[in-house]
């Protein structure tokens, strides 16, 4: 187990991060937050043009970089950080490690280089209505139709799922229940008998949407009916992975109220003098380097396969949302009556810390999940 970063993952961070803060200002994020799409296209070939981070942890067998899961972890960190608009998470972090931990040799070979490259925007659909985030609460029926299946439900939550060009998709067959008979499935975006729907949510950086499946045509991916393990496993690499995302945000958030405090002049002294004003941004960045531990240690763990590295997923996820709120929730206080206005950009990086902080489930959740999987 390593502690601390490689200089190569330090200057890949580096380079990652002058070219997020140029190309990823509020204004732009401002403007991106208002389209329905929520990012546009060429910006985001562009991004995986330059500086390839779709690639980075797929294999280069697949038309990846071949990088490890800490890498990932850092690429997470930093569009955190930036509050970047575009389909990563969906597209690299869910679907593509739903298809690596799932996909046949030949699905790999023919899904994965599209989404590498960035020319596959793609999405996972597997949260249903009634808001479960495990394989328990998946209800869509996939039934056989000739030498294909044909999907019909609803998932709802499924991020850029309004805009994916491919979509995998979880689903049970008829009459199944619990971890027995879930399969997964390709469906493209444009195909019949789907309908996409953007929700409305608190954060409009992030796009969720509703699809629905009126007996659509869709692909196996995968084992049939062997789907409960390689779900697991994807859930689990997204909840480090949004951990990292969420440290990233809470360390902006962190440096912009210390910025300001020490800006602001009141009785002649900035008010980064004050007593109670050192205490709340010490007790910040505590908060900040406790949740970047947690993550960092869970990346770690994934990258490396160790026994306890599920369990170290849900410490981080839950971490890192209680960090990332409460030091939202601070950094609002320390602005004063204008961070409480739209004009301020605290509000684009609280919204995101609350929707972070319930997506691929509460850090309620995740504790319990902890202490099972801790007691196993």
């Amino acid at each position: 187990m390593k502690f601390s970063f490689s200089n190569e993952q330090e200057q890949f961070r580096t380079m990652l991060r002058r070219f997020l803060t140029e190309k990823s200002p509020t204004s732009e994020i401002r403007r991106l937050m208002a389209t329905e799409q929520g990012w546009e296209r060429d910006f985001w070939q562009k991004l995986n043009g330059d500086l390839g981070v779709s690639a980075v942890h797929i294999p280069e067998a697949y038309g990846g970089q071949g990088f490890g899961f800490v890498e990932l972890a850092i690429v997470l960190e930093e569009m955190g950080r930036a509050l970047l608009c575009g389909p990563y998470f969906s597209s690299v972090v869910l679907a593509a490690n739903a298809i690596l931990n799932a996909g046949t040799e030949d699905q790999k070979q023919a899904l994965l280089p599209g989404i590498a490259a960035g020319e596959t925007v793609a999405a996972l659909a597997f949260t249903e209505e009634n808001g479960r985030w495990d394989s328990s609460g998946v209800a869509l029926t996939a039934t056989p139709s000739g030498m294909g299946y044909r999907l019909s439900g609803v998932k709802t939550l499924v991020l850029d799922g309004h805009t994916a060009d491919l979509i995998v998709v979880l689903a049970r067959a008829p009459g199944s229940s619990g971890d027995d008979g879930l399969s997964f499935f390709t469906v493209q975006g444009v195909a019949d008998g789907l309908e996409r729907r953007l929700l409305n949510s608190v954060d409009t950086t992030r796009k969720l949407a509703k699809l629905t499946f009126n007996s659509v045509a869709a692909e196996p991916l995968g084992e049939s009916g062997a789907a409960a393990a390689p779900f697991a496993r994807t859930l689990d690499q997204a909840a480090v992975c949004l951990a990292n995302e969420m440290v990233g945000g809470a360390d902006r958030l962190r440096q912009s109220a210390l910025d300001y405090v020490k800006m602001r002049m009141q009785f002649g002294r900035p008010i980064a003098s004050f007593q109670a004003i050192k205490h709340k941004c010490a007790d910040m960045l505590v908060d900040v380097e406790l949740a970047k531990s947690a993550a960092y240690y869970a990346a770690e763990a994934a990258a490396e396969g160790t026994g306890d590295w599920p369990a170290m997923a849900s410490l981080a996820k839950a971490a890192a949302s209680d960090a990332y709120m409460q030091i939202a929730k601070d950094t609002i206080q320390l602005h004063g009556g204008i961070g409480f206005t739209w004009d301020n950009d605290t509000h684009l990086w609280f919204k995101r810390a609350k929707s972070s902080e319930v997506f691929l489930g509460s850090p309620k959740y995740h504790r319990e999940l902890l202490m099972q999987r801790w007691n196993v």
